[in-house]
């Protein structure tokens, strides 16, 4: 998860500074119209909060950190996305800090969006829906939110009085406590509350490292129908000093609640009906490492604290307490979970207010990955929430570092036998696409995707049976090419761990895959590319110089004439012949010796070459993450020396390698582009980009090479940012485009009747 919070933290900066400057208005486009499925991984990503609706059963969302929110249906079983709508402009959304529901109206659900504080990253925003998040209106507010920083398995910081629904409180990371009267349309700062509890000093807030209020809970025995909730309590990331605050006037005034532990930061609390607190604590930058934690109990009618804690860190054993929750029915059970605990996570459960706990998992707790098979040898990690469905105390969920758990006997327990865990992340998609190859024959599709190495996808929608790639596994896949005339050749690369190596090949089109001999000198991660009949690979590792290799990987030479950290591509039909650009630098470097030496010839474009800095992708350090279609070079299949440059502020087109290129009309931003099968009566294949055309924002289509664009997307499908894009060539019409957190898309026409 490194690669979320660091790498892209960079790229959304990038982003906003993208989208200050494209203001045009939404023109008419022609379109076309399509229908949008993922493809199913399932979870792959940071689900960072559950919430249940505290009286109406199937009731409940999911938040997560960079790839929107989820609403439960409960007809089809599964999860459905409710931010898909969310557009480039406003990809920042798709981080969500907090979702608040209101016990009096289980219609109504609030979303805090924004995911990241830095100073590049616009303010955040809260969502507001009547009808369960099938539509939303949003109040901009002078803040931000940190969806995607350290601290984004706390919660909930956004809360609704439960006797009066109009009422909201935000606990903020940097900006205080603020309030809302009218249903989240205004907000206003909570002046009386405590200037301490504003958390983390100038170089913390830079960093990303603010957690802020962890927080906010109303005591609704506090209150009546109608009226203001009394006691509310608010829990802030501090430690060494005053981190738990509590109002008894409905918000007007605030104070340190006496005895609260200060030693770790509070993490999540909970009320059971009859008045006593639960809080789990934690010292360290959650989700990552933990340095020590407890679980504590408040009577709040005696003022009087309880040390709980199931399994209390030390002699070497650092770590925290994340998630917390009780039963609705029973007061007096509830369940809590550990993070960056030795030799594995554990949940712990009681049903005697904390005097004694069993652990669920050491219990004989057993497990049906079946929904997602790659999740049976990822270890579970970043266990920060845990919810007990107030409708049925059989019912519990955890989330994870790749979706979560759910089972129906947790009281299965109480009589000694152990409790039965399945994938619970149906219809949660999350992923971040960083490159995506849809080869000739075989698999309709093969991802390489941050954080879960990848897929081979035969089936669309279906999980890959076998899981995520193996031998070698990586954690981030961050290239794929394939052998055009050879197509059950295809060769990845990408972070390798152990002796794996960072470097991979199959002969099968995916179903076995083994690692290479040897390796360049310390490379990792990069862009490879494959000649047309599989003898020759190319790769660039990161950082790095590009290296060559004509017998599978098992000797590597540095190809001459070629700057280091060029995007090398092959010639889809000429197998000596390679290209790589360096677009700023107006060159294009050619090769027709299978990449042992190359050429720089001058890149000549009509209008001049673009200028560095300002829009995505120009960004060199940012290149090796992103992997996005912008200001790159790609070959036209079936055609030697066919080549387009996709660059951020326009399409060009060569067809004499390079020489010369033409600038295409209507094009002005793009983001990805890729090739699909040729349109029936036609021999030029499709081509498919996301970005600007005549001022449309979308995804399109071209059949005739460029000369004319239809839209394919509908503003319901924007899916926030969008990072890569191909078609199939083997279906025509059919397209799969990657994300930033909503996993890989695809989509086919509508049947015409």
């Amino acid at each position: 998860m490194t690669f979320r919070l660091v790498r892209l933290s960079v790229l959304m900066a990038a982003l906003c500074g993208a989208v200050t400057a494209q203001s045009a208005p939404k023109q008419r486009s022609a379109s076309v119209p399509y229908t949008w499925k993922n493809v199913q991984m399932v979870g792959g990503g940071f689900v960072d909060g559950i919430v249940f609706h505290p009286a109406v059963k199937g009731v409940r969302y999911a938040r997560t950190d960079i790839g929107g929110a989820y609403r439960w249906n409960e007809i089809v079983h599964g999860w459905e996305p409710m931010l898909d709508w969310v557009s480039y402009e406003n990809a920042n959304w798709m981080g969500v800090d907090s979702i608040a529901v209101d016990a009096s109206d289980p219609n109504r659900v609030y979303l805090a969006c924004g995911m990241y504080t830095n100073p590049a990253t616009p303010d955040g925003a809260i969502l507001r829906s009547n009808d369960r998040g099938k539509t939303f209106q949003h109040a901009n507010v002078p803040f931000k939110f940190g969806g995607n920083e350290s601290g984004r398995g706390h919660g909930e910081r956004l809360a609704v009085d439960p006797h009066l629904g109009g009422i909201l409180y935000l606990g903020t990371r940097h900006a205080g406590l603020w309030k809302s009267a009218d249903h989240a349309a205004t907000w206003t700062k909570v002046e009386s509350f405590p200037d301490t509890a504003e958390t983390m000093p100038a170089a913390g807030r830079e960093q990303g490292q603010g957690r802020g209020m962890s927080f906010v809970l109303f005591d609704p025995r506090s209150g009546v129908s109608g009226k203001p909730t009394s006691t509310i309590y608010v829990g802030v990331s501090l430690e060494g000093q005053g981190n738990l605050f509590r109002s008894t006037d409905a918000g007007k005034s605030w104070q340190a609640v006496p005895g609260a532990p200060v030693e770790y930061a509070p993490a999540r609390a909970a009320f059971g009906s009859d008045g006593v607190l639960y809080i789990t604590y934690a010292a360290g930058p959650n989700p990552y490492q933990a340095i020590g934690g407890g679980v504590w109990k408040l009577d709040t009618a005696s003022g009087t604290w309880t040390d709980i804690t199931p399994d209390r860190p030390g002699d070497g054993r650092g770590f925290g307490y994340g998630g917390v929750s009780v039963d609705a029915h029973r007061p007096r059970a509830l369940i809590v979970s550990t993070y960056s605990r030795p030799r594995g996570e554990e949940v712990f459960r009681s049903v005697d207010g904390g005097a004694n706990w069993k652990p669920v998992f050491a219990s004989g707790g057993t497990y049906d990955f079946s929904l997602a098979p790659y999740v049976a040898r990822t270890p579970i990690h970043w266990l920060f929430d845990v919810e007990i469905d107030p409708a049925n105390s059989d019912h519990a969920i955890f989330t994870t570092g790749y979706g979560g758990y759910e089972t129906f006997n947790l009281g299965a327990m109480d009589l000694g036998k152990p409790t039965k865990w399945s994938v619970m992340s149906k219809g949660i998609e999350e992923t971040v696409a960083l490159d995506l190859l849809s080869p000739p024959e075989g698999a309709h599709l093969l991802t390489a995707i941050g954080d879960y190495s990848g897929f081979v996808h035969a089936d669309l929608d279906k999980p890959a049976p076998e899981g995520n790639y193996d031998r070698p596994r990586f954690g981030n896949t961050t290239g794929l090419a394939g052998a055009q005339n050879s197509p059950q050749m295809i060769v990845r690369v990408g972070r390798g761990g152990g002796s794996g190596g960072s470097i991979g090949y199959t002969m099968d089109g995916g179903r076995t895959w083994q690692p290479t001999s040897s390796a360049p000198p310390a490379a990792t991660m990069g862009s490879i590319a494959v000649s047309t009949d599989g003898a020759t690979w190319v790769w660039t590792p990161e950082r790095s110089a590009v290296y060559r290799s004509g017998d599978f990987g098992g000797r590597w030479t540095k190809s001459e004439g070629i700057p280091e950290n060029t995007h090398v591509i092959a010639d889809p039909i000429n197998p000596r012949k390679f290209y790589g650009l360096a677009l700023f630098d107006g060159k294009l470097y050619v090769s027709t010796d299978g990449a042992a030496t190359f050429t720089a010839q001058p890149l000549v474009l009509p209008d001049g070459l673009p200028t560095r800095g300002g829009n995505l992708g120009n960004d060199r350090s940012n290149r090796g993450d992103t992997r996005g279609g912008q200001d790159r070079i790609y070959a036209t299949p079936g055609h030697e020396g066919d080549l387009w440059l996709a660059a951020f502020n326009g399409l060009y087109h060569s067809a004499d390698s390079g020489l010369t290129f033409a600038r295409l009309g209507h094009v002005d931003q793009i983001h990805g582009f890729g090739f699909g099968q040729a349109a029936p009566g036609t021999a030029a294949p499709t081509l498919y980009l996301i970005g600007v055309i005549d001022g449309v924002r979308g995804v399109f289509r071209s059949t005739n090479t460029a000369k004319s664009w239809v839209r394919i997307n509908d503003d319901q499908h924007q899916w926030g940012l969008l990072l890569q894009i191909t078609g199939d060539p083997k279906q025509f019409g059919r397209v799969y485009v990657g994300t930033h957190g909503r996993g890989v898309i695809y989509g086919d026409p509508v049947a015409s009747r």
